[in-house]
């Protein structure tokens, strides 16, 4: 064979399907279902756990479709639908696309054994080895942390996976963490009628402008979510009712107990000793997403840790095996900056969203960030609830907007959106970033009116009064 991809998620898929179609003959090695985490344990059964809250929030605020509600969220519906997002566990229909695709599949844990080399275990013991003519390309995503707090690792405490697969609520849950995960399953198991707390070392979503994060807060208090901040958790302890987290701040006990304390690329048992790499070392890529120092091993998505999200992951997959397939051709290879070939946007036009109730989301850095760069910019910000299609959308819409310009190059490098069901918002904005879209060129893009897109407008129009100090 041509290529071996290691992982049978978006990303390894994306890669194999890319190289086939360059005319490779491509295998996939996976050691459990084939779809990886987010089809399974994260992006889309979390969602679909969301999306029912949010409808019903959306519904009971526009008055005439408020009034036909009378009762609240049946949570057993709302579970057997996340199972009908997740196939019920099942991946027959990935491998069937595989299959149809032209892409073979190995079973097992795949380990490196060599240059170009791995080899696959079966879970009864089987060994197979795979020889690359071309390339390997590592595709095995990430997994949770567990910190190393006393008891933690004993008490057996929910992680992503747990929490979206969960059969039934607890009474309670406790949140080790104030990131995505932390922020969109407390607003899941607040809606379920838990009782949840929030136990962060520092603010809410850290990662994202702290005015977006504050709405967050505060919505999720509203949903009567307890949060606790600047929080140390110094030990934790399964009891016979459930888990008791004893923090600087007092203790915590709870049903059940998640761990979102971020996530850490999956190399640990990957045999990267076997060509001469430390097995805790970072898979660092140039950005044709080739591992620095070899021509023939690739690290794609989450595993190299350059933007762990799976939109990003299989961006990056697009171009590996676009690239792998020119190489082995011999073919061209575009890998200058926004080439066919690189992955670019990774280092400035990533986008994101937070799917909490209000939805956060961004692309680009923060203006914080920005600054710390040196960059001159300016900040526009924008009161997204006054836009007349955000208060159409449901009565006392509250939100708020964000533009960043480089000012010496007159183009938006940033941008930020706060609001019920903003997401698709934020597309319009990675295009104008990604295409260096004039500022002035954009007064010409007009929105529809009346919808939330006038944002835009008034983005602009903000831009076009003298700055203030």
């Amino acid at each position: 064979m041509d290529l071996v991809v290691i992982g049978a998620g978006p990303v390894g898929e994306n890669i194999a399907d890319r190289a086939v179609r360059g005319g490779l003959e491509t295998v996939v090695v996976e050691r459990e279902l084939v779809g990886g985490e987010c089809s399974y344990w994260a992006c889309m059964p979390s969602k679909a756990l969301l999306r029912s809250p949010q409808a019903l929030s959306a519904a009971k605020a526009v008055p005439g479709a408020a009034e036909a509600v009378t009762g609240g969220l049946d949570v057993a519906a709302v579970l057997r639908r996340r199972d009908s997002f997740a196939s019920d566990w099942s991946d027959s229909g990935q491998v069937q696309w595989l299959e149809s695709a032209g892409i073979g599949l190995v079973r097992g844990h795949g380990r490196l054994s060599g240059e170009r080399e791995v080899t696959v275990t079966a879970e009864d013991g089987a060994t197979t080895v795979l020889r690359a003519r071309h390339a390997v390309a590592v595709a095995t995503g990430s997994v949770a942390n567990l910190p190393g707090i006393p008891g933690l690792r004993e008490a057996k405490p929910w992680t992503s996976r747990e929490a979206t697969s969960a059969k039934t609520v607890p009474e309670s849950l406790a949140v080790i963490g104030g990131g995505v995960v932390a922020t969109e399953m407390a607003t899941v198991y607040a809606a379920f009628g838990a009782r949840v707390t929030i136990l962060s070392r520092s603010r809410l979503l850290g990662g994202v402008e702290p005015f977006a994060a504050d709405r967050v807060a505060e919505s999720l208090r509203a949903q009567g979510v307890e949060i606790r901040t600047g929080v140390e958790t110094l030990r934790v302890e399964r009891t016979g009712d459930g888990v008791r987290v004893e923090t600087d701040q007092g203790a915590v006990t709870a049903a059940e107990l998640l761990v979102a304390a971020g996530r850490s690329p999956a190399t640990g048992d990957l045999g990267l000793e076997t060509i001469g790499l430390d097995r805790r070392a970072k898979l660092e890529t140039d950005d044709t997403l080739r591992v620095e120092g070899f021509d023939w091993l690739y690290a794609v998505g989450d595993v190299n840790g350059r933007a762990l999200l799976t939109h990003q992951g299989k961006y990056q997959a697009r171009a590996a095996g676009d690239v792998i397939a020119a190489r082995a051709a011999g073919r061209p290879v575009d890998d200058a900056p926004w080439g066919a070939h690189v992955a670019t946007a990774d280092h400035a036009a990533v986008p994101q969203v937070v799917f909490t109730e209000p939805e956060v989301a961004a692309v680009g850095p923060t203006a914080d960030e920005l600054r710390e760069q040196g960059r001159n910019i300016r900040v526009v910000d924008y009161d997204l609830g006054s836009v007349a299609g955000a208060s159409l959308y449901r009565d006392g819409y509250e939100g708020a907007a964000r533009m960043i310009v480089d000012e010496d190059r007159g183009v938006m490098v940033g941008a930020t959106f706060v609001g019920p069901e903003v997401a698709e918002l934020v597309q319009a904005a990675t295009t104008t970033v990604v295409g260096e879209v004039p500022v002035d060129r954009l007064w010409h893009a007009v929105p529809a009116y009346p919808s939330i897109s006038e944002i835009w407008l008034r983005l602009l129009e903000e831009y076009g009064r003298p700055a203030t100090a």
